[in-house]
């Protein structure tokens, strides 16, 4: 079975990254965590944010960039960016791909991202603001690649309660 991949480069709030690996369990996701971390994976918030739930998360950890390469060998990467032309709309996002998304304080790295220009995207948003909150940009945009594969293995029926929805 085919999954979508969602890699945080050197992430650095745990609240952050707990949210983002609970979106990956509900979504059947892969998380990649590229070190250095910004806090260890026992903390209490990151916990509180959905270390319930990080049993059941498929996640990878990767000492730098460079190992995260080499045990990825081909690897579609589009790289999410406030600085790319693209919005992410605007890409079709295959099976397997990885979508990448920097750190809290200052994104991906500009030689990272110069390396590949044609697959960076980015959120269209008020340029009032510097960016969106990390587990907010990811929602959206995994999301996104979702929907563009029929939410593939994932449940389409509502959850019924005790009202009956007309």
């Amino acid at each position: 079975m085919s999954k979508l991949n969602i890699v945080l480069f050197e992430p650095e709030i745990p609240a952050n990254t707990g949210n983002i690996g609970r979106t990956c369990v509900a979504t059947g996701t892969r998380l990649h965590l590229i070190e250095p971390l910004g806090f260890r994976l026992d903390e209490k918030s990151l916990r509180r944010a959905g270390m319930d739930y990080w049993h059941k998360l498929d996640v990878t950890r990767y000492i730098d960039y460079q190992d995260f390469l080499e045990k990825n060998p081909g690897a579609k990467i589009y790289m999410a960016t406030t600085k790319a032309p693209k919005i992410y709309t605007e890409v079709s996002y295959e099976e397997d791909c990885y979508i990448m998304f920097g750190k809290e304080s200052a994104g991906i790295p500009e030689e990272i991202l110069l390396e590949n220009q044609e697959r960076a995207i980015r959120i269209p948003m008020n340029e009032e603001i510097r960016s969106l909150n990390l587990g907010n940009s990811v929602a959206i945009v995994l999301y996104e690649a979702l929907r563009q594969q029929n939410f593939a293995d994932m449940q389409l029926q509502g959850h019924l309660t005790k009202y009956e929805w007309k």
